[in-house]
């Protein structure tokens, strides 16, 4: 149940005014959450887990691109 907190309140986390180091933890945070709620997924295979691992994974993508900055060709 902690861990459905703690994935919650990081997707209601907002993106503004971080520093590179903030996105970091941020993205390394976020990569252990999956990790811990598909643990929890395999175990009981609730669609809620399904959901909250799909929200996590697509803030994460936007903190990494972030991090990565622009590409340039």
């Amino acid at each position: 149940m902690e861990r459905i907190n703690e994935a919650n309140e990081f997707i209601d986390m907002r993106l503004s005014h971080m520093s590179t180091s903030d996105r970091v933890k941020a993205s390394r945070r976020a990569k252990a959450l999956v990790l811990g709620l598909n643990e929890m997924y395999k175990k009981s295979k609730d669609p809620i887990l399904m959901e909250l691992m799909k929200a996590i994974t697509v803030k994460k993508r936007k903190i990494e691109k972030r991090i990565k900055g622009p590409i340039i060709i």
